[in-house]
């Protein structure tokens, strides 16, 4: 079956549509995880331990961690499909897995990986992940 003209544009993925039309588009400019908590309140304790500020949303139910220029929401849940993750990139993963280390979290103390990147992981209270690397320092020589 062939499309016609009209469709052949709307229906094409956005990848392989002309560079023109990205001019119509919206632009993004942040993304914020969200993560489903049961205890709203430990999961703020949580991330304020990691550095993070913390507030409850007035209403309720809903909580918001920011460090710099990342945020995660965090939002209670008795029936969530299960714990998310956020990948977060930083310019020195050992010096922050060290940092949350000291205030007695649990890290994934951090690896060189084959794609380039040293990773490690923590974990919060309801098993949402936070990946976090750096790339790997190439040799000067």
């Amino acid at each position: 079956m062939r499309l016609s003209r009209s469709c052949s544009d709307a229906c094409r993925p956005r990848a392989y549509r002309p560079a023109a039309y990205s001019l119509l588009v919206a632009e993004l400019k942040r993304i914020a995880p969200i993560f489903p908590v049961r205890d709203l309140g430990v999961a703020l304790a949580h991330y304020a331990l990691l550095g993070f500020t913390t507030r409850e949303y007035a209403g309720g139910g809903y909580g918001y961690a920011a460090r710099g220029d990342v945020e995660i929401h965090l939002g209670t849940s008795a029936n969530a499909a299960g714990p998310a993750s956020a990948y977060l990139y930083v310019d020195d993963a050992d010096d922050l897995a060290h940092s949350w280390r000291s205030t007695g979290v649990a890290v994934h103390m951090p690896v060189d990986t084959e794609w380039g990147q040293r990773e490690g992981a923590v974990v919060d209270p309801d098993g949402n992940v936070i990946r976090f690397g750096s790339p790997l320092m190439k040799s000067s020589i």
